[in-house]
């Protein structure tokens, strides 16, 4: 009797384990007979399998739990790069494809997977015209056709800030969404730390101690010391001669543009001829421009400065995304720029195109 009742009480204990909020994800992927599944997530930049599951004749299941958050996870097929990406809660999920196109499978069951779906659908038109300017974009480059790609860049520039309105939009209409963290961690590289706070501030209370928001949290604490109106933070890096050159020496003409690029960046050596342009027509005027490289080899770093024509002072430390200046001045992609002015004040960042010539020009006219 006692045995009997020992295990009576387990049997409840692990009913009682195993009946919290759980995620359960049954698949059903045509063409994937004894196919291994893992569901992963990234952490710390790494891919972290969190479980796993063996097809048969296409049918699969996972379980387990619980999910503390709702947050985007893969499903990939094991040794391979075929995978799909979800939002996972604690909720029954279905994923409904073919393995020759498991990046575009049905996923129901996740009230934030729809969440993400939907806004992926308001942003589907403006993606597609983005889509097309670009390639547009690339062609005229190749042809060497100036005049058409001015027009595209404006027209690439317009579709941007479109795209980021909209998706700041769908942050400002929905804090109470997991998705809304991840949207606007994409668009933090082109947020002022002020206006980035003031976004996070307005989530609701459930999401404030989500990963997420608090990654967002710490990216502003160190987007603060070079935001617009702040004194630039000094440094010192060597020119290709070995040379230390402190930002500080640098300081004092009208305008410094700090100039982030690299040898290797194929945007970046797009908008260098404009670079060089406004540098060529300004420079005589109290214009300079201090380039920090992230590249890793100093030959190639060496004949892109060659190559692009770049006759202002150059430093690097060959450490690639490492690049100190790039870590102090929280540089996620490239390329990016601080325009300061002759006391060492940001006034401006991440200006291209006409926008930096025009900026630049206003300023020098005004000084005149």
């Amino acid at each position: 009797m006692k045995k009997a009742y020992a295990f009576l009480i387990s049997a409840i204990i692990v009913a009682s384990c195993s009946s919290g909020p759980q995620y359960k994800i049954t698949g059903k992927i045509e063409g994937a007979d004894n196919v291994t599944f893992l569901l992963q997530k990234r952490a710390d930049g790494k891919l972290v399998t969190i479980d796993s599951a063996v097809s048969k004749k296409g049918n699969f299941k996972m379980q387990g739990g619980p999910v503390k958050y709702p947050e985007m996870v893969l499903l990939t097929v094991k040794d391979s790069r075929m995978r799909t990406t979800f939002y996972l809660e604690n909720s029954n999920i279905q994923i409904r494809g073919r393995l020759d196109s498991l990046f575009n499978a049905k996923i129901t069951g996740s009230k934030t997977q729809d969440e993400y779906r939907r806004f992926v659908d308001s942003n589907k038109a403006l993606n597609d015209q983005y889509s097309r300017a670009y390639n547009d974009y690339q062609s005229a480059f190749q042809e060497n056709d100036t005049a058409r790609l001015r027009i595209l860049e404006n027209e690439i520039l317009s579709l941007q800030e479109s795209m980021i309105n909209l998706q700041k939009d769908f942050v400002k209409n929905n804090p109470s969404s997991f998705v809304s963290p991840s949207i606007l961690a994409g668009l933090s590289r082109e947020m002022e730390a002020a206006e980035l706070e003031t976004l996070i501030n307005a989530f609701d209370t459930a999401l404030k101690n989500t990963p997420a928001v608090k990654e967002l949290t710490e990216l502003v604490a160190m987007m603060k010391p070079v935001s617009i109106g702040q004194k630039a933070p000094d440094f010192t890096l060597n020119d290709p001669r070995g040379n230390p050159v402190s930002l500080s020496s640098k300081i004092g003409s009208r305008l410094l543009l700090v100039d982030f690029w690299a040898g290797w960046c194929g945007p970046c050596r797009r908008e260098n001829p404009n670079v060089v342009r406004i540098y060529n027509e300004f420079h005589r005027r109290g214009f300079d421009i201090l380039g920090v490289s992230l590249d890793r080899d100093r030959e190639e770093w060496l004949k892109a400065i060659a190559d692009d024509k770049l006759t202002w002072t150059h430093v690097s430390d060959l450490q690639y995304w490492n690049n100190a200046a790039a870590r102090l001045y929280v540089v996620n992609s490239i390329p990016a720029n601080f325009l300061l002015d002759d006391n060492g004040i940001i006034i401006a960042r991440n200006l291209t195109g006409n926008d930096l010539y025009n900026k630049v020009k206003e300023i020098l006219d005004s000084r005149q």
